[in-house]
């Protein structure tokens, strides 16, 4: 498609697919969460905290393990690099002091993969760690923003039309500045405090590119965060 044209299933350019979240569909999880955006599906679960910490984390902290299993086959190189930044997202977002010497296993499992799979996991890894009651300084929400050989900016690009993209970014925004847990004072960080958490951006992108990026998908990530919040109000209350 040309900017400014109908992508396929009749979207627009800044139109977003379906999406949902299920709480807690796995009952031996600590919280669980399957968050579905059109047919690109995760399912995420969180065990723990557990007592102690892996050889070289900092004992006086949280650790975070990040476990990628695929829809079929291998764990592949992307698929590390998946977990890495899944790891250092939610760190980002998690308060670490309040359990130290602890660890908190994430385990993401891949449904579906119809494309924008990072940030799916992502937004499911998040909503799994509150259904866990895991205190967090904030929500975050995650958007797939590509840019196609003229120029112009899709947002939550299916699968076929990844195919076609010259370069894309994924992005992750908090969803705000105001502590999800009460019992620790909110730790200021320049870069969540407003802006960007994660961003991880590939093939050939100009700066204009990118934050054409950046601006589309901090329009479309309000609108996830929206939902998110009020998907998650309903099951902890108190919580949020």
């Amino acid at each position: 498609m040309e900017g400014g044209g109908e992508r396929a299933g009749g979207r627009k350019a800044n139109q977003l697919r379906a999406y949902s979240c299920t709480r807690n569909p796995l009952e031996r999880a600590h919280g669980s969460a399957r968050w579905a955006q059109g047919d690109t599906v995760v399912l995420a679960a969180v065990y723990g905290p557990r007592p102690g910490t892996r050889k070289g984390e900092n004992p006086e902290k949280a650790s975070l393990e990040v476990v990628w299993k695929p829809k079929t086959g291998q764990i592949g190189r992307q698929e590390k690099e998946y977990e890495m930044t899944l790891k250092r997202t939610l760190q980002s977002i998690c308060l670490l002091t309040v359990h130290p010497n602890t660890t908190t296993s994430i385990i993401l499992q891949v449904m579906g993969d119809d494309g924008s799979l990072l940030p799916c996991a992502i937004n499911a890894s998040c909503a799994a760690l509150v259904f866990a009651g895991i205190p967090m300084k904030h929500l975050a929400v995650a958007i797939g923003c590509g840019v196609l050989p003229d120029g112009s900016v899709i947002l939550d690009t299916s699968k076929a039309e990844e195919q076609q993209l010259k370069s894309f970014a994924h992005l992750v925004f908090p969803n705000s500045s105001k502590s999800v847990d009460v019992k620790e004072p909110q730790q200021k960080d320049g870069q969540s405090e407003r802006g960007l958490i994660t961003s991880i951006t590939h093939g050939v992108m100009s700066q204009d590119d990118y934050f054409n990026c950046i601006e589309r998908g901090l329009a479309a990530s309000a609108r996830i965060s929206d939902f998110m919040r009020t998907t998650l109000q309903k099951h902890t209350p108190e919580y949020l």
